[in-house]
Parts: C-alpha cells; sequence; structure tokens
C-alpha cells in the first residue's frame, strides 16, 4: 500500500508541473450591452481561471467577485491619474476601493494597476509626469493602510516603452525609450523598494498587424524556420514573444534590475477585424501560448514561471478603434459570453470548448434589413455611415468575418447591428425607409448577423408586456 500511494504522489507531481498555474483574463467592459457581473464570475470559476485584470474598480463588479477567492487587479484609468497626484485623493481611492473590500468573504485585491499603457507613443507624452506620483501616492496610501505587505502596485506599460538600437537589433541590446529612460529608472526602483512586479503587455499580433513583411510563423510558438539569432548571446529566438519579453529583461538589467520580477499583463490574438484576426490564428497561438506556460519553460533570459493575464475574456463593442479594427475583438468569448473555439486554459492541449456564459437572455429574434422595395437610394451611404457610427461594423472590414458581403448585405448589416444596439426598437429600423424588420435570419458564411443581449430596459419591457397579455387574456376569459 505504501508503495502504491509513494507512486501515486509522484504521479500527481508530474501532473502538477505541467498545469498552468495562477493564469489570469482581462475582464474589460466596454460594451453597449454587458454580461451580468456575476454570470461572468461564475463563467471565470467554470473554466478555472483563478486571477482577473480589471481596467477600473467598478462597484457591481467587485461586488460579484466578493467571495468567488478569485485573485484581482483593480485599475485606475489614465484619466483620474492627475487627480492621484494628490495624496488625499489617493488615500480616498484605496479607501473607497480596496479597504472596504478587505474583510472575510471580501474581494481577493493583489494588485492596483496604476494608469493603463500611460507611456505610449501616441500620447504625445501627456502623461509621463503623472503616472510616477500617482504610483507612489496609490501605494504609499496602501501602505498606510496596512495593505501594502499584500497588495501592490504597478503600471501596467505597452512593450514600445523599451526597444534595442538599429546597429544591435536583439533582445540582449535592450534600453527603455530615450525620451522615458529617467522617470522608467524611477518607476522600477520603486517597484523593487515595495517588491511589486512590472507589468507589460506583449502581443505578437501587433508584430503582424500592418506590416506584410513580418516572418508570420515568428508570432506563434510552433517554430519559425529561420531562427533570430541574437549576436551577442547566440541564443537563437524563434517568436516574438521571448524575444520582447527578453529585451525587457535586458531593459531592466541596463537600469540595475535585472531579477525584478514581471508580470505578462496583456498576451492575446483577435479573432476579426483584419486579415489576420482570425479564429484560426487565435487557436494556433493560444494553442502555443499555454502550453508554454505550462511547461514554466520561460524565456531563454528568465527562465522559469511566468504570471500572465490573456487578453481577453469578452468581445468588446464599444472600445475606440483608433489603433485598428480588432481592437473590438480580442475576446475568448463573444460579446454574449459564448466561446468562439476550443482550448484548454492548463495547457495540457486536451482542447474542448470552455463554458460559456450560463442563463443568457437575448432580444427577439428579429433582424433588420435593407428594404428591397427601397425607390430613393441617394441617402443610403449617409445611413450606413449613420449606423455604423453609433454600433460596430468592424467586420465589414477588408479581411474581415463580413467582408464577403454584397452591398445590399452591407447595407442589412449596418442597419442590423444598430436596431441591436438601441434593444430592437422599431424606431431604429427606418432609415428614411431605406430598412425594415424581418423575422429571418441574415447571418451568412462566416459573417454572423447577431441578436443582441437583452438589456435590463428590454427585460422589463418584455415583462410589462408579457404582464400586459396576461391581464388581457385574463379579462376576455372573464
Amino acid at each position: 500500500m505504501g508503495s502504491s500511494w509513494f507512486l501515486m504522489w509522484i504521479l500527481l507531481l508530474g501532473l502538477l508541473g505541467t498545469r498552468v498555474y495562477g493564469l489570469g483574463v482581462n475582464w474589460g467592459t466596454q460594451a453597449t450591452h454587458k454580461l451580468p457581473p456575476k454570470t461572468v464570475v461564475q463563467m471565470l470559476k467554470d473554466n478555472g481561471v483563478q486571477k482577473v485584470k480589471l481596467f477600473d474598480s467598478d462597484r457591481t463588479t467587485m461586488s460579484a467577485l466578493a467571495g468567488s477567492g478569485i485573485e484581482v487587479m483593480v485599475a485606475i484609468p489614465n484619466d483620474q491619474l492627475a487627480a492621484m497626484n494628490d495624496y488625499k485623493r489617493a488615500q480616498d481611492f484605496v479607501k473607497r476601493n480596496v479597504s472596504i473590500y478587505n474583510f472575510n468573504g471580501g474581494v481577493n485585491i493583489k494588485y492596483v494597476a496604476v494608469g493603463n499603457e500611460p507611456f505610449l507613443t501616441s500620447y504625445n507624452g501627456t502623461f509621463v509626469n503623472l503616472t510616477f506620483p500617482a504610483l507612489q501616492n496609490i501605494q504609499n496610501a496602501l501602505n498606510e493602510a496596512d495593505l501594502g505587505d499584500s497588495i501592490k502596485a504597478t503600471v501596467p506599460l505597452n512593450a514600445d516603452i523599451y526597444n534595442s538600437p538599429d546597429d544591435q537589433p536583439y533582445p540582449s541590446a535592450g534600453r527603455f525609450r530615450t525620451d522615458i529612460s529617467d522617470v522608467m529608472t524611477q518607476i522600477v526602483q520603486f517597484l523593487n523598494k515595495n517588491n511589486a512586479p512590472f507589468t507589460v503587455n506583449i502581443y505578437p499580433f501587433l508584430s503582424l498587424y500592418g506590416n506584410d513583411n513580418f516572418p508570420i510563423n515568428y508570432a506563434f510558438f510552433d517554430g519559425a524556420s529561420q531562427p533570430i539569432v541574437d549576436k551577442a548571446t547566440g541564443i537563437q529566438y524563434t517568436n516574438v514573444f521571448d524575444a520582447n519579453f527578453d529585451t525587457l529583461v535586458s531593459a531592466l538589467k541596463a537600469v540595475g534590475f535585472g531579477q525584478m520580477p514581471i508580470i505578462v499583463g496583456e498576451v492575446g490574438w483577435p479573432t476579426d477585424g483584419d486579415k489576420s484576426a482570425t479564429i484560426d490564428y487565435a487557436y494556433r497561438f493560444y494553442n502555443g501560448l499555454l502550453p508554454r506556460l505550462a511547461s514554466n519553460r520561460g524565456t531563454p533570459l528568465r527562465p522559469g514561471f511566468i504570471e500572465v493575464y490573456l487578453f481577453g475574456l469578452l468581445d468588446e463593442d464599444a472600445k475606440s478603434i483608433a489603433p485598428g479594427n480588432f481592437e473590438r475583438h480580442w475576446g475568448i468569448f463573444r460579446y454574449d459570453g459564448q466561446p468562439k473555439f476550443a482550448l484548454d486554459f492548463t495547457g495540457q492541449g486536451q482542447n474542448k470548448l470552455p463554458v460559456g456564459a450560463q442563463n443568457v437572455q437575448y432580444q427577439p429574434s428579429k433582424w433588420c434589413m435593407f428594404n428591397p422595395n427601397a425607390k430613393d437610394l441617394s441617402k443610403l451611404a449617409d445611413n450606413i455611415n449613420y449606423a455604423c457610427t453609433f454600433s460596430d461594423c468592424t467586420a465589414l472590414g477588408y479581411g474581415s468575418s463580413c467582408n464577403v458581403l454584397d452591398a445590399n448585405g452591407n447595407a442589412s448589416y449596418a442597419f442590423n447591428m444598430y436596431f441591436q444596439v438601441q434593444n430592437q426598437d422599431p424606431m431604429a429600423c427606418n432609415f428614411q425607409g431605406l430598412a425594415m424588420v424581418t423575422s429571418q435570419n441574415l447571418s451568412q458564411g462566416t459573417c454572423n448577423f447577431m441578436i443582441q443581449i437583452a438589456s435590463a430596459a428590454s427585460l422589463v419591457r418584455s415583462l410589462l408586456l408579457s404582464l400586459a397579455f396576461v391581464t388581457v387574456l385574463t379579462l376576455f376569459m372573464l
């Protein structure tokens, strides 16, 4: 019996060594119709997700996470960084958004994200002088509230904060961007002083996006045919994730903190909105990334465990598309919490569809389509533009899932998206006589004409209509 138990224990240790521990996901909520937070939390639990990174500290979200045991990173949006330069405001933030949940059965907060990629070059330095003081104030406020030992402030930063010089384009030559080198050194020193991690967002997809000359296999984990060799170390890099991560390791080493803990705050692959944003590519990416994480191989310059938050959990139809149409399609799950493709969160390659959101309420099976009997088409373009301004038409773009539609199909798609956003209000399917409501599902091929989630308002309206019908029916029977 003793030897049998010993063998079982050894087997168990072997299995445990090949699982992705502490895998996190990003839960964004920039959607016109949001799933109930409790539904999302249950979905996280059903899929064994142990950590979640938020982009704010919304009360309804936090209340839903209470008692779940899920580890949480709350966030301070960039537009609040200036306010956090006032220490009293920082204290108030910690009191209202962190301390209040610090009780038995509360929210398991581990990190406070101070800003979100505040040093992006596209921001033209707007947040450069605001981020470090905000970071200091938040961590000091956490320390003052006796939470600093268990909750750390960090700054999720985009990978564009570091690079390698043109004459040494390899990871070992990585340095922080010259325009932010001083403030990055201060941030790193402060993080180290408080035993807080460095957080970076890495997107292999963006290396491929808009660059037809980028070697596509290098964006994935199944082996590039021609590895890139770091001439200073002789290390061969077969994927851009490892090369990017090690460029950061070198940048940290250059300022004296080469062993600082690093969290990958965002990494993932979008599924629509660009020719390279496809479900097949997303499947390929995650089925390379997750086994890599489970193996605890790390990267050449940082072997071992890497803490990672996948980006993201759900599609968000109200996100800005300034970076590209793909921004609204990062979810592993669709807008309604249903899975897009098979994967294994444990990284063991036992792929199956993740558990989707349960008991989702949808609007009725009605669509808005182009009216084939419309006579005056002179204002068709203006009406399509209007519909797409106030809804999500990114699937119509080049290389996207609905790029195969004809002109009438494009109009129908745009009209339907607006109709669904407006909770199927009949007045939202007119467009100066160019549209009409139909009970026929207009979806074709890869193009899905969605039925939107029922909002709280539409559910109340449906309930009232049902009650009114029952009342009329009762009176009739009397």
